[in-house]
């Protein structure tokens, strides 16, 4: 199943650029998977602009946004999993959407097969039984 963080970062990218903004991404800098360079990352954290026309090789990927990009002249890979992206808004007005910050350790996507906080499985609540 993919991520509605995914549909939901792809849709802000889409609106800023037909609105002719610059999308911005703020990531987790520490979080697991992210390959950027650390000499601009500040507090554990970068903010990338991944206008089209800042970036080479642009996509958004089942795990990450990946894209190339040039950092004091010099062109390097980029990757940001979907997990490590904080925000996501347009440069020009700050419009955009925030996410929550996974804790440390839990990288994972919640999905189906997971179990709820009571430690129950699913579909093993109350049952009714007739009484005469």
């Amino acid at each position: 199943m993919t991520p509605l963080k995914l549909y939901l970062i792809r849709a802000v990218y889409d609106w800023a650029v037909d609105s002719g903004f610059t999308p911005q991404v703020l990531v987790d800098a520490t979080a697991v998977g992210v390959k950027a360079p650390p000499a601009y990352v500040q507090d554990g954290r970068i903010v990338l602009n991944i206008h089209p026309r800042a970036v080479g090789h642009f996509e958004f990927a089942a795990e990450a946004i990946r894209f190339s990009a040039r950092f004091g002249g010099q062109s390097l890979m980029v990757e940001a999993p979907y997990t490590a992206v904080l925000a996501i808004y347009a440069r020009e007005n700050n419009q955009g959407i925030t996410f929550p910050e996974t804790p440390a350790g839990e990288q994972k996507e919640s999905g189906p097969e997971d179990k709820p906080p009571d430690g129950k499985p699913p579909g093993k609540g109350p049952t009714l039984r007739i009484v005469k």
